[in-house]
């Protein structure tokens, strides 16, 4: 019979008391554990103080140095200059050739556009309109641009006799109405030359403007005044007035209005209503994050 061969030590099983005694000694491997939640502690503040310079830059609309961030922030200035040049290369900060200044980028105003959706515009907008209906007794809109027309995305109906019956969700025509104009007036002018050469200006009524050159001095009339009237162009028994609604970027977001009947709605009362159709305006542009409401009052 051949000899029974020896077992290895290392084929061994370990008994139970060394595999109590192995868990209790320290081991000399880095623990995988710990090095993630150093890793996840290290990712949570860089992220943290990331937040803390789009916040602060966010504040500045006029732009922010290096040194005056640093010191607001609380982190020295190569930090503050690292963190910043990633935002930069992802386009949520930029900062200007010149002055070396920091702004807020374009991605961050779509991330936050994207937040202020339309059901929640429609959300805040119509607790103001339905104020405003009840204190010129005309029916309120609000609208938006939607392609080169105007959507209505919210409305209210007033106590006055007649009221309009326009539903929500209906579109309307930019050049012949006061919330259109509105937002006519608040494109660039090579968005608006773009407009005039790709949109046939349709009549609605006999007072509906078809001249593009004519069009163009009312915008520029609405741009000084902030103010725009529809005297019968859409529907000729209707007039309209509607002002401006800016939002976080203290851009033009909407049109807000009212419309009644032209035997109502006279001159006088127009001008009289259009403070009111103001300050229901300046509200809303409030409650989308506006700052600067110069441009709205």
């Amino acid at each position: 019979m051949k000899p029974r061969a020896k077992s290895k030590t290392s084929d061994k099983e370990a008994t139970p008391r060394k595999i109590s005694i192995a868990r209790l000694m320290p081991s000399s491997e880095p623990n995988i554990d710990d090095e993630a939640e150093e890793r996840a502690r290290g990712g949570v503040q860089s992220l943290g103080r990331a937040f803390s310079i789009l916040e602060e830059v966010a504040r500045h609309r006029e732009g922010i140095g290096l040194a005056d961030l640093s010191k607001l922030v609380g982190l020295h200035n190569s930090t503050t200059f690292h963190l910043a040049k990633t935002l930069v290369s992802l386009g949520y900060l930029r900062q200007e050739r010149d002055s070396k200044r920091y702004r807020v980028g374009r991605p961050l105003f779509a991330l936050a556009a994207s937040a202020l959706d339309e059901i929640e515009m429609v959300n805040l907008a119509t607790p103001i309109l339905e104020d405003l209906s009840r204190e010129t007794g005309e029916s309120g809109h609000f609208a938006v641009r939607m392609g080169d027309a105007v959507v209505v995305i919210a409305r209210t109906s007033g106590a006055g006799a007649f009221q309009l019956t326009d539903r929500v969700g209906v579109v309307r025509p930019a050049h012949c109405t006061a919330l259109g104009k509105i937002m006519l007036a608040s494109l660039r002018p090579d968005q608006l030359k773009r407009f005039l050469e790709r949109v046939e200006l349709k009549p609605s009524t006999k007072k509906s403007i078809t001249d593009p050159a004519v069009l163009l001095r009312e915008i520029a009339e609405i741009r000084r005044s902030a103010i725009a009237f529809d005297d019968g162009e859409y529907n000729a028994e209707v007039r309209c007035v509607a002002v401006p609604v800016y939002h976080f970027t203290g851009e033009v977001i909407g049109a807000l209005g009212i419309s009644g009947p032209i035997w109502r709605m006279t001159d006088q009362v127009m001008q009289s209503r259009a403070k009111l159709v103001q300050s229901a305006a300046s509200r809303l542009s409030i409650e989308f994050g506006a700052r600067d409401l110069a441009k709205s009052s």
